[in-house]
């Protein structure tokens, strides 16, 4: 072993606990209750809680009518001192309890203005159409209430210095605070979307059986790990992530926010994304992309198919893979969800 071999002699030879070998149903439900807890405490999740969680008290901000629907920006405190910016979305003409897409967002320094397709300048709104990026505009526009939070370390959850010196984010500041006090910043990101869902499904206009996650590269991550522990998440879509963590995050150069303590000891990625089952799951990938490369997905979405067999929900999981590199890809995605809500029979 050396420089070069070293994380994949290493994941050749490190036992997963977590590992999935289950036969049966009841096995794999087993499996999940046993791992979920333990996922959850090594994000940090446990010690995150440890601090108490806020009222859910969300502040308007203000609110503005568009053609086709109202887009709302709020706040809310989703841990003692820390309040989260995010856009409510919700299409024009609407009566009763509409499904709800949660929309988390990676790196940038736009954060969530992008997601509900505002941008800055003619150059930036080329790259978010040309990425399909505007992804909780999509939402609303398919007719569902859209969530569009900000993430911790990017747009203006950066810190003061990062703003200064316009630097796209503070993760690697953050993830390092955020390890010494047992946590990590995907959890941190996680909790956030995990209050959002508590103050939503308080509205009247959201359905709380109808709940969709859906996010590229940094929320594509979100998208799973927000997903594997929460199980009112019922469709999960994430984009420019699903991988392999050998393949993808432990052998291309990632931004810290990536990476949590320990994580192959409990399991791969397709044991992490196993704990969705049997619950709709659809990976986006561009067959050209870098950063999560293509034979991995195929090798861990065939691992997840595997999963999703012994929950007999073979046709929960699949695969989408758009032409391109690093980016969204919505032509699967919106007709996957409505689906997906469809066969629950909550539209």
């Amino acid at each position: 072993m050396d420089a070069d071999t070293y994380v994949e002699s290493l994941a050749a030879s490190t036992p997963r606990s977590f590992g999935f070998s289950a036969a049966t149903r009841d096995e794999a439900e087993g499996w999940q209750r046993a791992f979920r807890p333990a996922l959850s405490g090594l994000v940090g999740l446990e010690a995150i809680a440890a601090r108490g969680t806020p009222p859910m008290d969300a502040t308007l901000v203000r609110s503005e009518e568009e053609p086709d629907h109202v887009r709302e920006e709020w706040t809310l405190e989703t841990e003692q001192g820390f309040h989260l910016p995010f856009y409510l979305l919700r299409p024009l003409g609407s009566s009763g309890p509409r499904p709800l897409v949660l929309t988390p967002h990676g790196h940038g320094k736009l954060g969530k203005r992008t997601y509900v397709g505002l941008s800055e300048s003619e150059a930036d709104r080329r790259d978010m159409q040309a990425g399909e990026r505007d992804i909780a505009l999509q939402a609303v526009r398919e007719g569902n209430i859209a969530i569009a939070p900000d993430m911790r370390g990017f747009a203006g959850l950066r810190r003061r210095e990062e703003i200064k010196r316009d630097a796209n984010n503070s993760c690697r500041t953050l993830q390092m605070h955020a390890l010494l006090f047992g946590r990590t910043l995907i959890g941190e990101r996680v909790w956030d979307i995990q209050r959002l869902i508590d103050w939503a499904v308080l509205r009247d206009d959201v359905d709380p059986a109808a709940i969709a996650i859906t996010g590229n590269s940094g929320g594509g991550t979100i998208s799973v790990f927000a997903a594997a522990v929460d199980e009112r998440i019922a469709v999960c879509v994430p984009s420019s992530y699903f991988c392999t963590f050998r393949d993808s995050i432990g052998s291309v150069y990632h931004c810290e926010c990536n990476y949590v303590p320990g994580i192959m000891q409990l399991g791969e990625m397709w044991d992490v994304a196993g704990l969705i089952a049997p619950r709709a799951f659809l990976a986006v990938s561009g067959r050209a992309d870098p950063l999560f490369p293509i034979e991995a997905v195929r090798e861990s979405y065939d691992q997840l198919r595997r999963i999703y067999a012994v929950f007999d929900a073979d046709a929960e999981c699949c695969l989408s893979i758009g032409e391109g590199g690093h980016r969204y890809y919505k032509r699967d995605v919106w007709p996957f969800i409505e689906r997906a809500f469809a066969s629950r029979h909550v539209r």
